[in-house]
C-alpha cells in the first residue's frame, strides 16, 4: 500500500506538471529577447505595420501600443534570424529557444503548431501577440484553459487521450532529464484519468478538461506569465523606438 501511495504522491505532482510546455512560451519571450542583440540597428525592411496597425492589434489584445511595439521589436529579430521575411519560421523559432536551427523536439513541434492559427507553415505578428496574449494576466481563465487544452490534444480530435498525455510525458521527463518506472508512469497516467475522465470512456473531452482545472486552478498558475503586463518595463531597451505615450 505504500508503494501505491508513493507512486500517487509523484503522480500528483507530475500531473501539476501536465503543462510542461508553458514553461517552452515562456522561454519563446526570454529565448528572443536572449538573441536580440541591438535592436536598434535592425533593418526595417519586410515589416510595413503602422502605428495606425499597432493600435489596431492593441484594441485586440490586452496588451497596450507602446508594448505591441516592444513585442514587434522581438518579433523583428526572430524571424529575420535565417530567412529575412518578416515571418517566423520553425527554424527560427527552434533557433531563439534552443539555440540550433536542428532537430526534432515534441514541445516546440506544439508551440509553433499552436502559434501559427493559420495553418500555413509560418508566425505572422498577429498570430504571435494572439497567442502570446493567453499568458498575459489580464486573460480570461476560459482562454488559458481552452489554450491548455489544445496543447495536450496532440491529434487535434477534440479529446485528450492516454496516449496524448503519454507522449507528453515521457517528452517532459525526457528534457528534463528525469526518469521514472514504467509503473510510476502508468500511475500518473492512471492518476489524471481517475480525476479528469468523468465519464470512464478512456479519453477528456473540453467539458472534463474544464471541470478538472477549475478543481485545481494550481494548474493554471504557469499560465500567467506576470511581467507581460508590464512589457517595456522589463524591456526597457524598447522605449527608445516607442511611437506614442499610452
Amino acid at each position: 500500500m505504500d508503494g501505491r501511495s508513493s507512486y500517487l504522491t509523484l503522480g500528483e505532482k507530475l500531473c501539476s506538471v501536465l503543462f510542461p510546455l508553458i514553461g517552452i512560451c515562456e522561454a519563446v519571450i526570454l529565448g528572443f529577447v536572449g538573441c536580440c542583440g541591438d535592436l536598434r540597428r535592425q533593418p526595417d525592411r519586410k515589416f510595413d505595420y503602422s502605428l495606425t496597425d499597432f493600435v489596431e492589434i492593441s484594441r485586440n489584445s490586452p496588451f497596450t501600443v507602446n508594448e505591441v511595439e516592444a513585442l514587434f521589436e522581438l518579433f523583428k529579430k526572430v524571424s529575420c534570424s535565417i530567412i529575412d521575411d518578416g515571418l517566423i519560421h520553425k527554424e527560427e523559432l527552434q533557433l531563439a529557444l534552443l539555440k540550433t536551427p536542428a532537430g526534432k523536439n515534441l514541445f516546440l513541434d506544439r508551440v509553433f503548431d499552436l502559434f501559427d492559427e493559420k495553418r500555413n507553415g509560418v508566425i505572422d505578428f498577429e498570430e504571435f501577440i494572439h497567442a502570446i496574449s493567453v499568458f498575459h494576466p489580464g486573460a480570461s481563465v476560459e482562454e488559458k484553459i481552452n489554450f491548455a487544452f489544445r496543447l495536450y490534444d496532440l491529434r487535434q480530435t477534440g479529446f485528450i487521450e492516454r496516449e496524448e498525455v503519454r507522449q507528453m510525458l515521457n517528452a517532459f521527463l525526457l528534457e528534463s532529464e528525469v526518469h521514472v518506472s514504467e509503473a510510476i508512469l502508468e500511475a500518473i497516467i492512471d492518476k489524471t484519468f481517475e480525476d479528469a475522465d468523468a465519464d470512464m470512456d478512456g479519453k477528456i473531452n473540453k467539458t472534463e478538461w474544464k471541470e478538472f482545472v477549475l478543481k485545481n486552478p494550481a494548474l493554471l498558475k504557469n499560465m500567467t506569465l506576470p511581467y507581460l503586463r508590464e512589457i517595456t518595463t522589463v524591456f526597457p531597451s524598447f522605449i527608445f523606438n516607442t511611437q506614442v505615450d499610452d
